[in-house]
């Protein structure tokens, strides 16, 4: 498998934003590792510690401090370094701060999705982008089985609905600009990816299940468990 990925990154730019957190992290090391030339547009680490500095990244790939609010320098750094691959990880990632900042929640994910998607449309050298989401993209309706693609968007909180929202916005594109009818015109392969709780080394973010589980035992102190009965799917990191 690995043989097989390596032929596809190996010497070829790909650009990650969000790269300075958990996800972003890994999949930065392993694109490295594969040979990629990487490019990572994100804000500073989200932790301290963080993964990002314990491992060195910095040294691995061109690193640059940015928000993807900002669409001006955005599209500038995408199309400095023409990349082949774009990955994009950048979001506010907790549901419990989008109750805290739901303006910046929204814009951060639905509007700085925008400001990257109109970026590489106006980026010839782009061939594939991921954009990656969130199974709570989807309603919940308490059903007892797991979520297939065709569910019904939706969303109760302000993170899941941006999450919606950016599912909604990706496949417009793809209908609008990346048709893939037309491929041979654009010749752009645009997709989602929607993941579940993802788990792994290097994830010291506060409000997450298992980083919070692990900090309260070694302090012996009490486990808080904000939804018991809620039933979620888990992946780890590599796997995602």
């Amino acid at each position: 498998m690995s043989n097989t990925f390596e032929r596809i990154f190996k010497n070829r730019t790909v650009f990650v934003t969000g790269h300075t957190g958990f996800i972003g992290s890994w999949l930065v090391q392993w694109l490295c590792d594969l040979g990629a030339n990487v490019v990572g547009y994100s804000l500073e680490p989200p932790t301290n510690p963080s993964l990002f500095e314990t491992i060195g990244l910095e040294k691995r790939l061109g690193h640059i401090i940015g928000n993807v609010n900002d669409h001006t320098k955005l599209q500038k750094s995408i199309q400095e370094h023409s990349p082949e691959f774009v990955f994009h990880l950048a979001a506010q990632p907790l549901v419990k701060a989008s109750y805290d900042r739901p303006l910046e929640t929204i814009q951060t994910n639905v509007i700085g999705t925008v400001n990257l998607l109109e970026s590489i449309r106006k980026t010839s050298s782009v061939k594939v982008c991921v954009i990656v989401t969130s199974d709570k993209c989807y309603e919940n309706r308490e059903l007892d089985y797991a979520y297939k693609e065709t569910d019904p968007l939706g969303g109760y909180d302000p993170y899941s609905a941006s999450k919606g929202a950016v599912e909604l916005i990706a496949s417009s594109y793809r209908n609008s600009f990346f048709n893939p009818i037309d491929f041979e015109k654009h010749g752009v392969g645009l997709s989602t990816s929607r993941i579940g709780n993802v788990i792994g080394g290097g994830d010291w973010a506060k409000n997450r299940l298992v980083p919070d589980g692990i900090r309260s035992l070694s302090t012996n102190q009490d486990i808080h468990i904000r939804n018991p009965t809620a039933v979620r799917p888990w992946q780890h990191v590599l796997e995602s």
